[in-house]
């Protein structure tokens, strides 16, 4: 895939045309009762879960529940998503007391740590320096990344394409480690109340494992749990960005550009929109971060036709293909490393 529309950026009223066609068509109204049922949807099942888990007790059925937890801990993260995005809530303050009380406490992932990542990300999507969800600080992105490296990432990068998904089993652990790492130094925000939420999850979450478990099933519930949530994580964040041109040094086109070139949509239905937050409209969410979720689908139309019409380039694929487009990506970045 060539780079070259990234340089060839234009300035000015592009994306103000395409944000009035989505302002008129009403695409970035607020939907309380959307999220007032989805939230509740989800809590309910949360809650339930726990409940079956404690009611199974001390039983190798309980990995049953495990696979159900990582699916609800993976939408109970795209929801933190949503509150950090001010989705739900047009007011910070709400959205941060929900998006800790999700975030941290229910899933064990700073809130403000990853909402500091996330806002950089979205500043500079697939920017080598800028964007920290290409730094290669496991996987190497680009080729000068992989003639770089040293270490960790020299080594894995050789075979990282065939790595990838077994290394997703261990996101969950990284999540939580990256949020201890994040409170215990200086300069987040309201470190305190993230540390006292952060700490108070893997007191309840290993206090109920293995109070109800035996010490051998309290750990293999633990990493079918952790591994697999972190790998549906990994499986809805991969194919939005993974593979698409990348920018270094000053090449910065401007921002309509920006998020469409070096982003991913991913076809599918109300399954796929249901299992990826709607993360698989990411030019859309991209472009208007804002908009609440149900809205992305509705959205998707408008801004891909605009594209047509001043001829930028709008990616979109299959769910089984953007993994493929992805992994091929990670193949050919690490190709200096083979040599």
């Amino acid at each position: 895939m060539t780079t070259q529309p990234l340089l060839a950026a234009e300035t000015g009223s592009d994306f103000a045309r395409l944000s009035r066609r989505i302002n008129q068509a009403g695409l970035l109204d607020r939907r309380p009762g959307y999220y007032a049922l989805r939230i509740g949807v989800v809590t309910a099942l949360f809650a339930a879960a726990w409940t079956l888990f404690g009611l199974v007790g001390d039983s190798w059925a309980t990995l049953f529940v495990a696979v159900l937890l990582a699916v609800l801990f993976g939408q109970i993260a795209l929801l933190s998503h949503d509150l950090a995005h001010r989705q739900v809530f047009r007011t910070r303050r709400p959205s941060e007391v929900a998006g800790r009380l999700a975030g941290n406490l229910g899933i064990g992932m700073s809130y403000g740590w990853w909402m500091d990542k996330h806002t950089r990300h979205h500043a500079n999507p697939n920017h080598e320096e800028l964007d920290p969800d290409v730094d290669p600080d496991v996987l190497v992105w680009s080729k000068d990344q992989a003639r770089a490296s040293r270490g960790i990432p020299r080594f894995i990068g050789r075979y990282q394409a065939y790595l990838f998904f077994p290394l997703l089993t261990l996101e969950g652990l990284n999540l939580h480690w990256s949020g201890v790492r994040a409170v215990l130094k200086p300069g987040l925000k309201r470190r305190g109340l993230e540390a006292g939420l952060l700490f108070a999850h893997f007191a309840l979450y290993l206090g109920a494992v293995f109070l109800v478990l035996s010490p051998v099933k309290a750990l293999v519930f633990i990493a079918v749990h952790q591994g697999l949530w972190g790998v549906y994580m990994g499986s809805i964040f991969a194919p939005n960005h993974k593979g698409m041109p990348t920018l270094t040094g000053n090449k910065r086109p401007d921002f309509l550009r920006r998020q469409v070139l070096t982003s991913r949509n991913v076809r599918g239905g109300w399954f796929v929109d249901t299992a990826m937050g709607g993360l698989n409209y990411q030019i859309e969410h991209h472009l208007f971060p804002s908009m609440p979720t149900p809205h992305l689908r509705r959205a998707q139309p408008i801004v891909r036709d605009y594209c047509a019409e001043i001829g930028v380039p709008y990616h979109e694929t299959g769910l089984v293909d953007s993994y493929a487009q992805a992994l091929r990506h990670l193949h050919e970045a690490g190709s200096p490393l083979r040599r």
